[in-house]
């Protein structure tokens, strides 16, 4: 499998970046992060970076996430609202377990706000698919049954009624 080389190959499965608990909230729109590549107080940023990013990415799909390398003397965090406001972390000697928990507290949904929106969409009745209580919304009483096995009536179909004859 060629996606399994590399530094750290476990970062690029699925499996990984379904574990991520960094989900932001929504009133987050940017989150930056600016490092050296150099140095002992951008150990922690760096590794924060390398391991926890691409989960940040995956689990916030909307959100713009930036890296910003070799332009700052102290590593640090910022985060910019919908508002217009901006969150600003100091990470600098810190250890990538240390800012983990800080991103996680200050700027990421709780666990319970997590169980809550998770049951909330499974709990709905309006959604329809593989993964649903229901696959179609024929299978609700009053619906109109699928096309595919009752056929719809000839004045329903684009194909019958806007179809010009060419009479001379």
């Amino acid at each position: 499998m060629p996606f399994l080389r590399g530094t750290a190959p476990i970062r690029r499965t699925l499996e990984y970046l379904e574990k991520g608990k960094l989900v932001f909230k929504d009133r987050i729109k940017i989150f930056s992060v600016n490092y050296n590549i150099h140095g002992e107080n951008h150990e922690g940023a760096r590794q924060f970076v390398f391991w926890h990013l691409s989960q940040m990415q995956y689990k916030n799909p909307g959100i713009q996430i930036a890296t910003f390398k070799n332009l700052t003397p102290t590593p640090f965090i910022r985060c910019y609202l919908e508002n217009g406001e901006e969150v600003l972390m100091d990470v600098d000697c810190k250890s990538k377990e240390e800012i983990f928990d800080r991103v996680r507290k200050m700027i990421c949904k709780s666990d319970e706000v997590l169980q809550k929106e998770a049951l909330a969409e499974m709990a709905n009745p309006a959604n329809f698919g593989a993964t649903c209580s229901r696959h179609c919304i024929c299978e609700i009483p009053g619906q109109l049954p699928c096309p595919s096995l009752v056929p719809l009536p000839k004045s329903w179909r684009g194909k019958y009624k806007f179809h010009k004859t060419d009479e001379l």
